[in-house]
């Protein structure tokens, strides 16, 4: 159920609408509802409504977690305590050990039921422009495949401790490669092949992988990409490799005249002491058998994630088992009301730790749709043309891709059945009011809208949705379970609908173990913990709403200064967006004497120039809805904006080169020569 009939006023004075409501049905048939009166059952507490249950879930943070990981049906040995904090820890929150003494395996709790869904849909795999790539494989496939790999990876000499690395597309095979290494207890780490050999170097060289799967190529806006080259080029560098996998893909269906980056796949990578194998003999030589899984600690590491790396060398983000595993059940099972036989999507790569949220999904029963290449290839409709045909019920994307199915008047509520559709995540950037408009004028009007937000660092959401609670324009829907999520000052002084940085007050399950190779803990402590003394500081601005709401303005460290007044830079994006001769723009503040000036760079659709007219209308727009301080004292056209691999822009990156400073990690950015349009502009030269 829709309605736009009750207004509340957001930080900017703004009304913010409430634009979805759940049906009383939907609330009562929701896996949040169920733990709430289970929890009310077991703890004598009634509770009213998410707030209070939030609430309780920070007060009582132990119980909670406790709890979750009963309703959750966690496969392993739960002992007390719950948790334990080192006597000599000067600050609780940033050194608690949480379920100390418990054992469980990750690749175990995502194939526990598979006998009991066998010949059902596991993973759906849909491929760019080739509906003859289409894979399907069952929990039997799925179970016996891992078993296969596995016993492959247990005869390469991979153990517990041992790191095994996927430089590979969106493919079935990267996740059952993936099971099987944590099935033996070892630790995955991936990223996508779109990456540079050097800045895959950067990240697997400090993680030193044992053995590295690749496929032959991938696909993406029409054109077939190989890059055995690379991978020979980072093979011969990584420290402590001794195998290499190849898993085919393009070989199946390459087109040779339209192939780009074409190496000679015929010849094997020759390294001394590395060996190489191909997938269809691994899954050929070995017979299938049980697969068994190693116990390991709730700590242990599980993944290792690399952040962005635009300020300097990637860092080497370890998350455990237990703690990702038991999060991730939260956000799937009570945010997201993921069941068994949902169908869930994500438009991820394996180099954005959506991917392994994703995967995660397989522990709640859900079968998995997975799309690798562009998503606007042939046309803007290739993912809805996919969740309609495979039902989907929880679809993941940006508020980047939304922004641009809007801009092409895509309509998918006109053109597409999506009646299973009960949940949209949206995350990687902030998401518009006007987008919001956008997906139930446009997508679907009854439709759970989660707006999510935490990141690689976490591996889930500090901000996210919850199927029984309503929709406000501009608004995430609340704050995670478990967490206690607050907005400070720079002094450390909690506020309350006013604009400030988000932070975390207390311990939780899904901390990082730590940075890969930081010994004593100094490099991650200081990432985090030390702008507020033993309080997790995120670095997003952001603000609480008078309904338990959070509103985001950007990253902190973007954030405008001019005359003393900070500005999230999302303020102006979403104005400057809107107009139709923009297709996508980029905020930074200029050092000038002792203050800040506002610098905007548009990129501006075909056949658009920057005239006078333009410029005014951008600086009205802005001063209009936003204020003066917002407006732009100069404002630059560029062919085009920097962006990560993930998609997210680049704001230091930018403002660095404009201060003739050093771009630390160019191998980090999905389109590094941008860049070169930001250098010595004589617009920007001061006095």
């Amino acid at each position: 159920m829709t309605t736009t009939a009750s207004t509340t006023a957001t930080p900017s004075g703004e009304q913010s609408a409430l634009l979805w409501m759940p049906e009383k049905d939907r609330i009562h048939d929701s896996l949040m509802y169920q733990f709430m009166v289970a929890v009310s059952a077991k703890k004598d507490t009634l509770f009213h409504d998410y707030n209070q249950l939030h609430q309780w879930s920070v007060n009582h943070s132990e119980e909670f977690w406790d709890l979750l990981w009963d309703f959750c049906g966690v496969e392993g040995a739960k002992k007390p305590p719950v948790s334990y904090c080192p006597p000599a820890s000067q600050a609780p929150a940033k050194d608690t050990q949480w379920f100390p003494h418990a054992k469980l395996n990750y690749a175990e709790n995502l194939l526990k039921n598979w006998h009991q869904r066998a010949k059902e849909d596991a993973l759906v795999f849909h491929s760019e422009g080739d509906s003859s790539r289409i894979q399907r494989l069952s929990w039997e496939q799925l179970y016996h495949q891992t078993a296969q790999v596995a016993g492959f990876l247990h005869q390469a000499g991979v153990a517990k401790g041992d790191v095994v690395a996927g430089y590979l597309p969106n493919l079935p095979q990267t996740i059952v490669a993936m099971l099987a290494t944590t099935a033996l207890g070892a630790t995955w780490t991936s990223t996508s092949p779109d990456f540079g050999a050097d800045s895959v170097i950067e990240r697997f060289g400090q993680t030193k992988p044992k053995v590295l799967f690749f496929a032959d190529g991938y696909f993406y806006n029409g054109k077939t990409h190989t890059y055995r080259q690379k991978v020979a080029d980072i093979a011969a560098e990584l420290e402590g490799l001794t195998h290499l996998v190849t898993i085919p893909y393009v070989g199946l269906s390459a087109n040779s005249d339209n192939v780009t980056n074409v190496t000679d796949t015929s010849n094997a990578i020759t390294i001394p002491g590395v060996s190489e194998h191909h997938w269809t003999q691994i899954l050929s030589s070995t017979e299938p058998c049980e697969l068994g899984f190693t116990p390991v600690s709730f700590d242990h590491p599980l993944y290792i994630l690399y952040s962005s790396g635009t300020t300097g060398k990637p860092k080497c983000i370890v998350h455990s088992v237990g703690g990702t595993l038991l999060n991730h059940l939260k956000e799937h099972q009570l945010h997201s009301d993921v069941k068994p036989g949902d169908r869930l999507f994500y438009f991820t790569t394996c180099g954005w730790m959506m991917w392994n949220w994703m995967v995660t999904g397989l522990a709640s029963g859900a079968t998995l749709i997975l799309y690798d290449g562009s998503p606007f290839y042939p046309n803007g409709n290739v993912l809805w043309d996919m969740a309609e045909q495979e039902n989907v019920t929880l679809f993941g994307t940006s508020a980047k891709y939304l922004e641009a199915l809007e801009k092409q008047v895509i309509q998918p509520i006109q053109t597409h059945k999506l009646d299973k559709l009960r949940t949209l995540c949206s995350t990687g950037s902030v998401l518009s009011p006007e987008q919001f408009d956008y997906v139930y004028q446009s997508i679907h009007q009854d439709v759970q809208l989660a707006s999510i937000a935490g990141g690689t660092d976490i591996c889930g959401c500090f901000a996210i949705g919850n199927p029984i609670s309503p929709v406000y324009r501009g608004e995430c829907q609340g704050r995670g379970l478990g967490m206690d999520v607050q907005v400070f000052d720079g002094e450390g002084h909690p506020l309350y609908e006013r604009q400030g940085e988000l932070v975390c007050c207390n311990s939780f399950p899904n901390q990082p173990c730590g940075f890969w190779n930081d010994t004593d803990g100094s490099r991650y402590h200081s990432a985090y913990w030390d702008t507020f003394p033993g309080v997790w500081h995120h670095g997003d601005y952001v603000s609480l709403t008078k309904h338990g709401g959070l509103i985001f303005y950007g990253r902190s460290d973007a954030v405008l200064n001019p005359g003393g007044v900070r500005i999230g830079t999302a303020e102006i994006y979403r104005q400057v967006n809107r107009l139709d001769e923009i297709k996508d723009s980029l905020v930074i503040g200029q050092n000038k004497a002792n203050d800040v000036r506002v610098v905007l760079f548009v990129q501006l659709n075909e056949g658009v120039s920057l005239s006078e007219e333009l410029e005014k209308t951008i600086r009205d727009r802005i001063r209009t809805h936003c204020s003066p301080r917002h407006v732009p004292e100069v404002i630059l056209s560029v062919s085009d904006i920097p962006r990560t691999k993930s998609g997210k822009l680049v704001e230091l990156a930018v403002r660095n080169v404009v201060h003739n400073e050093p771009v630390k990690n160019l191998g980090a950015l999905a389109n590094p020569e941008a860049l070169e349009e930001f250098k010595n502009r004589p617009e920007l030269k001061l006095p």
